[in-house]
């Protein structure tokens, strides 16, 4: 992203931004991501909302036709095969707007990921 000037600087600002429609989904996805990893930093990173503890959790981002969430690619490949129809790549999941959002999973994930990131994080500190 560089030095661009983001119109939103906390996850907040950035979910006013959005249509009405959508912000009622990020306020949930935000709701799961937030009682799975309680004492996650919410900060804006790459450009994208964030939630970070012992390095970046997940991040989430809008688009036009769905919700993009960015678990890393251990995120993805641990969950790959509960992901069902939905489109994902090596660090990205896409839920598609006009479906229900799999919040069960997604917590799944985020309790994932802050494991991963806490189990490396000891291993870092008794080096």
């Amino acid at each position: 992203m560089g030095n661009t000037i983001l119109p939103f600087s906390t996850i907040d600002e950035y979910i006013q931004l959005q249509p009405l429609s959508i912000q009622a989904l990020l306020h949930q996805l935000r709701a799961v991501i937030r009682t799975n990893a309680p004492e996650a930093i919410e900060k804006i990173s790459w450009g994208m909302p964030t939630f970070y503890q012992d390095g970046n959790l997940v991040h989430f981002f809008a688009y036009k036709n769905h919700i993009g969430f960015y678990p890393g690619s251990s995120g993805v490949e641990v969950f790959k095969l509960e992901l069902g129809t939905l489109n994902y790549s090596k660090g990205a999941i896409q839920f598609p707007l006009n479906q229900p959002m799999p919040l069960d999973l997604v917590a799944k994930i985020v309790r994932f990921r802050l494991d991963e990131n806490q189990t490396m994080a000891k291993a870092k500190k008794h080096k």
